[in-house]
């Protein structure tokens, strides 16, 4: 999102997607691309296993799967917004927010109108991680997880990007994921399409 600026040492980091597996299903939630953001308009995009989630536009609607018990979608606001549960694995809280003229003015994104202004505003608790877990949001719940990030700057820069990297947002080819039922749960963040 936004420009690349080439005399910045570094990307924005924004979440677009989560791609979430487990046991041998797939979850996607995504910000929907948009030119102009409106509240009113419903940017996010759940999949289950490739299928579309439908929820009801009402808060507290809730989407239960029939083929695996306790994992629920519920409507936390008429538009835009997600609390996602697998029952005794994760608990995510989703909301689709925009980047506003402000966001892009203070940090210098360059964001203009025919960028995606939308991204994910998240919030996880996991439940029985293993201290096996990795990845860019997935280590910082280790119990060993030391934070090296200067928590003074305004725009703190994990690095290590290399190790993340991955062809696609359910992929398995990153350096450093783990995969299976009994390794916890494994999460990949990509750019959507």
């Amino acid at each position: 999102m936004g420009k690349r600026n080439p005399t910045m040492s570094r990307d924005f980091t924004w979440i677009q997607a989560l791609g979430i597996r487990f046991a041998d299903h797939r979850l996607y939630m995504g910000a929907q691309k948009t030119i102009e953001w409106n509240n009113d308009i419903d940017r996010l995009e759940m999949l289950f296993d490739g299928a579309p989630i439908e929820i009801p536009a009402n808060i507290g609607a809730t989407w239960e799967s029939d083929i695996v018990p306790g994992l629920t979608l519920t409507r936390s606001a008429v538009t835009n917004g997600v609390r996602v549960q697998l029952q005794g694995v994760f608990d995510i809280m989703a909301k689709v927010v925009p980047i506003t003229e402000e966001d892009s003015r203070i940090h210098n994104f360059g964001v203009t109108k025919d960028d995606s202004l939308a991204h994910l505003d998240i919030g996880f608790k996991f439940n029985n991680l293993t201290d096996d877990v990795h990845g860019v949001l997935g280590q910082t719940y280790r119990s060993d997880y030391i934070n090296k990030l200067s928590v003074s700057a305004n725009m703190p820069v994990m690095g290590g990007a290399a190790r993340y990297v991955s062809s696609d947002i359910f992929a398995t080819d990153c350096k450093v994921a783990r995969f299976g039922r009994n390794v916890g749960i494994s999460m990949v963040t990509a750019q959507a399409n």
